[in-house]
């Protein structure tokens, strides 16, 4: 949503800023100002100073400086938006949604109150789980027997889930309230209403959100029970691509590590705290996701993934490559550390020590090195079409690089591999990225459609719900190709063929010749590039930037993983969003000079208005309600998409027995796009 200016102007003039960084920040009273130790870099005298006249933060020793909205998106993590709905809750301001109807408002409302009260449930429970802890013998032998000490287990929050069934209902005396299933702390079988406790005998591990908030737990289990592990489901406040374990409790030690160590479970972030290393996180039993590592880029720019080094772990580390490249920039770095299959991150530390662990991050595989691995996997480089496949595997990794010097030295890289001039490749992979996207088959749906005029094509491809012309988007502007010149002449210019009256048409005697054409159309400027799904849905984010905060993080994922220029633009976009808030398409529009996908958004911004030459005037952002809705339904579609594909993979992985769980995971990929396909016809049968 968009925030005035006004309004932020107000805010900070009302919150003091010593008071909000002393939340985080021991200060003391040193002249005029408050002085501590900075939180953004380790040092041991204090050079970190918060001027209450200036309503400022400085760092002396790396320079950090800002406001109050400032310092919480720097150190908390916080977007802006976030950071401005934090301050307006503490001052009792309510945040303007000018943008939103009523109806929206109050859902809004109504979906931030069960979000309260669900953390509410969370944080009770897992008061009783750690009090739990205090009084069970053999949790805390286990704990110890794992070398972690009480004071890592306090800073963690960690406890322990009862044997019983039921052992909730002591805590929550209506064990039937919808909070707790909602909550994901009860199951309910659906068949006799039964109810029961989701974790029961495990060491608990509560999730917290980057405001240390308990959003869901993780549960391992003590004896030789199944699963090993066990996490809450998805619930409003719980998503599992989204947060990552232990990002709260390591929120200083990425400051002063300057990096971010990321681990495959929860048991290793806590021991590696333990033994030195408290700037690790964990994901939560799902692949790193795009979401992951843009939340992790806003804490540091080092990034190193952790994972074993059998097949499994070379698995995870291929996903989290996939979601790791659209933000390679040439100012991060992200590599991959691959520890000896008999070993984790802890049982390495234990064995060889903190300095050996150290040394291994140090010598970490970069991403550049990881890419071409990747890519060169069952290549035979010593054969024409080996290396034809590395350029093939290797073309939808690197195109999800974002511009810069590391995507351009790959390039050449790559090109020395497959034995091709890098300007030849580079061409190559141009055309082959045309070719998809041409011979795509919602691209043969639209190229096969009956003829018709590019109005109509336009009005009925709307009213479809793009079923019918899903890419095709009216050219306005093409010139005239009926003119009197011969335009059937052969390429070398040599025709037998006399020139008609261009104005021909069948039957008719008036003319030069026996036909006579219709009237040409009527030029309205060049042709444009028909417009996909990712173009619409381009057009309206770059029109209503707001629209960003009613997407899910599923949604941010799809859409910055797609091709270039699209998923690129995407991460940029919600860089902006995040940094800056809600902007106008003009003022996005000089940001993003000089970004390789800044000429195709203003075209797709151009398509919006007939006539429109792209950048020759402001493109009218669309009505908000109705934008959100064409977006939904877009994304509902490109969802379907990438379902289809996912099932393909899923079937193939099934039919060669590489994964026992593919077919399973195909059944719920298709359930889940049956649900979608039936929401997409909702959408088109709603007036």
């Amino acid at each position: 949503m968009a925030i005035p200016q006004s309004f932020i102007q107000e805010l900070l003039s009302r919150v003091d800023v010593v008071d909000i960084v002393g939340k985080y920040v021991q200060l003391k009273k040193g002249g005029a100002n408050f002085m501590g130790l900075c939180p953004f870099h380790g040092e041991k005298s204090p050079s970190f100073s918060v001027s209450p006249t200036k309503q400022f933060f400085h760092c002396f020793g790396c320079g950090k400086n800002g406001n109050a909205i400032g310092f919480l998106m720097e150190h908390a993590g916080m977007t802006f938006i976030e950071a401005v709905k934090d301050l307006a809750q503490q001052t009792g301001m309510q945040v303007p949604e000018e943008q939103q109807s009523p109806e929206d408002r109050a859902r809004a409302a109504a979906a931030k109150a069960k979000q309260d009260s669900l953390s509410d449930v969370l944080e009770k429970a897992g008061e009783a789980y750690r009090d739990q802890l205090k009084i069970t013998p053999h949790a805390i032998d286990y704990l110890k027997g794992r070398g972690l000490s009480g004071q890592i287990a306090k800073r963690f929050g960690l406890g322990y889930a009862p044997e019983g069934w039921r052992s909730l209902a002591s805590i929550f005396p209506k064990y039937d309230d919808p909070l707790l299933a909602e909550s994901g702390l009860v199951i309910v079988n659906e068949e006799d209403d039964k109810r029961y406790d989701r974790f029961r005998d495990r060491i608990m591990f509560p999730i917290r959100n980057i405001k240390g908030e308990c959003i869901g737990f993780g549960g391992r289990v003590i004896g030789s029970g199944t699963p090993k592990y066990l996490n809450s489901p998805e619930t409003p406040v719980f998503h599992k691509g989204r947060e990552l374990y232990g990002l709260y409790e390591a929120r200083e030690a990425l400051h002063s590590a300057g990096y971010v160590l990321v681990t495959e479970g929860y048991m290793d972030v806590v021991a590696l705290a333990q033994l030195g290393f408290a700037n690790a996180v964990a994901t939560l039993g799902t692949a790193c996701t795009p979401e992951h590592v843009q939340k992790l880029f806003r804490f540091t720019d080092s990034v190193v993934f952790s994972f074993d080094g059998d097949s499994a772990g070379r698995r995870a580390a291929r996903k989290a490559l996939d979601g790791a490249l659209p933000y390679a920039t040439d100012v991060r770095s992200i590599k991959f550390l691959f520890l000896p299959d008999e070993h984790d991150p802890d049982s390495y530390v234990r064995e060889f020590g903190q300095d050996a662990f150290a040394e291994q991050i140090k010598q970490a595989m970069p991403l550049s090195r990881f890419l071409i691995e990747a890519a060169s996997a069952e290549c035979d480089l010593q054969t024409a079409e080996g290396r034809a496949r590395l350029s093939s595997q290797a073309r939808p990794l690197w195109q999800l690089l974002p511009e810069g010097a590391l995507k351009q030295q790959l390039l050449s890289e790559l090109a020395q591999l497959i034995q091709l001039e890098t300007a030849g490749l580079e061409k190559l992979w141009g055309q082959q990225a045309a070719s998809d996207q041409r011979f795509a088959p919602a691209a043969r749906s639209a190229a096969t459609a009956a003829p018709q005029s590019a109005n109509a094509a336009f009005s009925q491809a709307a009213s479809a719900g793009h079923e019918d012309y899903p890419n095709f988007e009216p050219h306005y502007g093409e010139p005239p190709a009926w003119s009197g010149t011969n335009t059937f002449a052969p390429p070398n210019g040599n025709s037998n063929w006399k020139n008609k009256n261009p104005n021909w048409m069948p039957g008719s005697k008036l003319g030069s010749g026996k036909y006579k054409r219709e009237q040409p159309p009527v030029y309205t400027g060049p042709r444009t590039v028909p417009a996909s799904r990712a173009d619409h849905a381009a057009r309206l984010l770059l029109g209503n930037m707001a629209l960003w905060e009613t997407l899910a993080g599923e949604d941010h994922a799809m859409l910055c993983a797609l091709p270039a220029p699209h998923g690129p633009l995407f991460a940029w976009l919600e860089s902006q969003f995040h940094e800056q808030g809600a902007l106008g398409w003009s003022t996005l529009r000089e940001h993003m000079q000089g970004q390789a996908f800044a000429d195709d958004a203003t075209r797709w911004m151009a398509q919006d208005k007939l006539h429109a030459v792209a950048g020759s005037e402001e493109a009218t952002p669309p009505d908000p309600q109705e934008a959100r809705q064409e977006l939904r339904r877009l994304l509902t579609l490109l969802m379907i998409d990438r379902l289809k594909q996912l099932e393909t993979e899923a079937l193939t992985q099934a039919s060669t027995g590489q994964d026992p769980d593919a077919q399973q995971r195909w059944r719920s990929l298709h359930e889940r796009r049956k649900t979608l396909t039936a929401a997409a016809a909702a959408f088109q049968e709603t007036p």
